[in-house]
């Protein structure tokens, strides 16, 4: 029964949906990297909910440092994040009816009955708002090393954004954007696509595309630690989830070798590829070019429409229609969180190729 991630840097996630309180643990972070709180703020405030787009649970989100932090710096020591619950409405579940596409069930098998069930107790998305706030420190880290990171929705109700053209100017783009999309124009007709399924009491999933500039060449491990496998590792941790593809991914499995073996050239000494249909990475390794991966994310399994389901303890057939505060759609909410995670995927596999002190910049 484990719940964390990583080698020589590792984060440990805790708390339930509807418990006291949400947090993570960071271990092996460099000390002297600066913890930007205002920061942290802001990346939680992006993971938040807002508007007719998403769930009507309004969580502050204030998080409390309890170790870890001195004078505004790591210390090198377990970095520990609270973020209490204050919304919690615990009267819309039921402990034995099976909600259709969630966890209960199989949690139920695993904890044997045993665990918090409210809000989907440890595998609600609420517990990923303590991996936004340490991926924080991670995305601070990534930046004093000249690493940029930054997911935007590719594709959402039927919509699909466009890619990534000039990489820094996008990336610094989406910084500033609550609804990360890099055209406007179609960001609204997402938002439109995602309020209809709400009045009808559906849902909709979408694709996350995200970039990483700046990241050096070596970093990865061949075979069963390879840079796509770390990342997808983690990426397929956060709720909802449930495809990761590299560069051009399953769209290769289309292609003649000729149009996606990318090329290498020289640039004022540096080796350079052609084109990036391998999304920066080969044989395991980042080779230089930008990271590029993209994460499907199903439509969320809570929607107000009835289903057939079992009451887990009498094996009954029943028929059930949620209550309770659900989203229409997370995918504009979880760009923060696949930010966050693939931050402190880079954190801990250029630690186990620099050293801890590389990202304190030592």
């Amino acid at each position: 029964m484990k719940n964390t991630f990583g080698s020589s840097v590792a984060v440990t996630l805790f708390g339930e949906s509807h418990g006291a309180a949400v947090g993570a643990v960071l271990d092996g972070m460099a000390p002297g990297v600066p913890v930007d709180e205002a920061f942290i703020a802001r990346q939680l405030e992006l993971r938040r909910p807002y508007g007719a787009i998403s769930t009507a649970r309004r969580e502050p989100d204030a998080f409390e440092i309890v170790s870890g932090v001195f004078e505004g710096k790591t210390t090198g020591t377990p970095l520990c994040i609270l973020i209490r619950n204050t919304d919690v409405n615990s009267a819309a579940y039921d402990r034995d009816l099976a909600r259709p596409g969630h966890a209960d069930y199989t949690a139920r098998e695993k904890y044997h009955g045993f665990a918090d069930y409210r809000g989907g107790g440890h595998f609600s998305g609420r517990v990923t708002a303590a991996l936004v706030a340490v991926g924080a420190v991670a995305l601070t880290a990534l930046r004093g090393r000249g690493i940029a990171v930054g997911t935007h929705i590719a594709r959402c109700g039927g919509v699909a954004d466009r890619g990534f053209v000039d990489w820094d100017a996008d990336l610094a783009a989406l910084a500033e954007k609550r609804f990360a999309v890099l055209d406007d124009a179609r960001g609204e007709a997402m938002r439109t696509a995602i309020e209809a399924a709400a009045t009808e009491g559906d849902s909709v999933g979408g694709v996350l595309e995200t970039a990483v500039t700046g990241l050096p060449t070596g970093v990865g491990e061949p075979w069963f630690d390879t840079l796509e496998g770390q990342l997808a590792h983690i990426l397929f941790s956060i709720p909802a989830v449930k495809g990761v593809e590299f560069g051009d991914g399953f769209a290769m499995a289309d292609l003649r070798g000729s149009a996606c073996s990318d090329t290498f050239y020289t640039e004022n000494d540096t080796v350079r590829t052609a084109s990036n249909h391998n999304g920066g990475i080969n044989g395991g390794i980042s080779n230089g070019m930008p990271l590029l991966l993209r994460c499907a994310v199903k439509p969320t399994p809570s929607i107000r429409k009835m289903q057939e389901t079992i009451n887990l303890a009498t094996g009954e057939r029943v028929e059930l229609e949620l209550g309770g505060r659900h989203d229409p759609a997370i995918v504009h909410r979880a760009r923060a969180v696949v930010d966050s995670a693939v931050a402190l995927t880079l954190c801990d596999a250029l630690a186990l190729r620099y050293g801890t002190d590389y990202l304190a910049g030592n």
